[in-house]
C-alpha cells in the first residue's frame, strides 16, 4: 500500500493555505541529485513521488511542536518549489535559546545558478527566512563575510542541524568550520578608520549637546555601539550578532560589558557623556580627533573609488 503525506503551508499576509499531498516513493533521487526536470526558463515542479522520496531522507532536530511542524512544513516548500542538494535548519530555534519573536532559519543548497532569499509564515504562524543557493556562492559568501567579521553563513551551514545531508553538505560544514576557526584582522589603516569614525560619533555628540540633547544622545549611541563592535572584532577576529553584543561583552570583557551597561541605563545626558568617555578610553583610546593617514587608494580616471573621503 502506498503511504501517503499531506503537508501544509500558509502565509498570512497573502492569504490562504497550500496543502502539499506526497502520495508512495518508487522513484530513489539519490543524496546529493536534484529531484526535478530541467525546461527553458525554469524548473518544472517537482514530482509528488520525487518530494516524497526526499522528504523520507530528511533527519528532523527536536523542536517544540509548534515550531516542529513549521518546519516540516518549511521543508515540504522548499522541495516542491526548488531542487535541494542539501537542507540545513539553524537559529537560536534550532539552537534551543529562541526568542518570542525568532524565526527559524533555512539554508538550502542547489545546483541551479541563482541565489535567492525568501521569507514566509509557516505552520502556526511560525516566521522562516530560507536562504538558496548553489555552492559556489555559498564560497563567495564566506570570503566576503570574513572580511567584515561577520561569518554569518559559515555559522549557519557548521552549526545548523543538516535535514537534507549529502556528502556535498559534508564537505561545505568542513570547509565552513574552517572558516569560523579563522580571525579577521583588521589591517593598520582599517584599525585607524574605525577608531576614527566611532571617535568623531563622540565628538559630534559634545558640540550639540547645549544645543540638540536628544541628537546628541542618539549620535552617542552610535559611537558606543561602534566602539564596542570595534572593540571586540580587534581583541576576538569577529564580530557577534547585534543582539549577542553584551552575551559576548561579559564573555570576553566584563569590565567593559559593566560600562557599558553603565551608559545605557543613565536617563541623565550628562550621565550618558561621562559613561561614553569612559568607554572611549577603554576601547578606541580617542574622544576625538586624532592624527592618522589612510593609505594611498589608486583612483581610476575619470572616476572611480576615492576610499574614505570627509563624513
Amino acid at each position: 500500500m502506498a503511504l501517503t503525506s499531506r503537508m501544509r503551508y500558509r502565509d498570512p499576509r497573502h492569504g490562504g493555505e497550500t496543502s502539499v499531498e506526497h502520495v508512495g516513493s518508487t522513484v530513489r533521487a539519490g543524496i546529493g541529485r536534484a529531484v526535478g526536470r530541467r525546461r527553458r526558463g525554469g524548473t518544472v515542479p517537482v514530482t509528488p513521488d520525487a518530494q516524497a522520496d526526499a522528504l523520507a531522507r530528511c533527519l528532523w532536530p527536536e523542536l517544540s511542536p509548534r515550531y516542529a511542524s513549521a518546519l516540516r512544513a518549511a521543508v515540504g516548500f522548499v522541495l516542491e518549489r526548488f531542487e535541494p542538494l542539501a537542507i540545513v535548519a539553524a537559529g537560536s530555534i534550532v539552537r534551543g535559546d529562541g526568542d518570542r519573536s525568532s524565526d527559524l532559519d533555512l539554508f538550502v543548497i542547489h545546483g541551479a545558478p541563482y541565489k535567492q532569499r525568501l521569507q514566509r509564515w509557516f505552520g502556526e504562524d511560525v516566521p522562516v527566512e530560507i536562504f538558496v543557493n548553489p555552492p559556489a556562492a555559498v564560497r563567495e559568501y564566506w570570503a566576503a563575510e570574513h572580511l567584515r567579521a561577520r561569518p554569518s553563513a559559515a555559522h549557519m551551514i557548521a552549526t545548523g542541524f543538516p535535514v537534507l545531508g549529502s556528502p556535498l553538505l559534508d564537505e561545505l560544514r568542513a570547509e565552513a568550520a574552517a572558516w569560523l576557526a579563522k580571525r579577521s584582522e583588521l589591517t593598520p589603516a582599517q584599525d585607524a578608520w574605525e577608531r576614527y569614525s566611532a571617535a568623531t560619533l563622540l565628538e559630534d555628540a559634545v558640540d550639540v549637546a547645549e544645543r540638540a540633547p536628544v541628537m546628541a544622545s542618539a549620535l552617542l549611541a552610535e559611537a558606543v555601539l561602534a566602539m564596542l563592535r570595534y572593540h571586540l572584532r580587534a581583541r576576538n577576529g569577529v564580530l557577534p550578532r547585534a543582539k549577542e553584543l553584551f552575551a559576548e561583552l561579559d564573555r570576553s570583557d566584563p569590565d567593559v560589558a559593566r560600562r557599558a551597561r553603565r551608559f545605557f541605563e543613565a536617563a541623565a545626558l550628562e550621565d550618558r557623556m561621562s559613561a561614553a568617555h569612559a568607554i572611549a578610553d577603554a576601547c578606541i583610546g580617542a574622544r576625538g580627533f586624532f592624527p592618522w593617514e589612510s593609505e594611498r587608494i589608486p583612483v581610476a580616471a575619470p572616476g572611480g573609488d576615492a576610499g574614505p573621503g570627509p563624513g
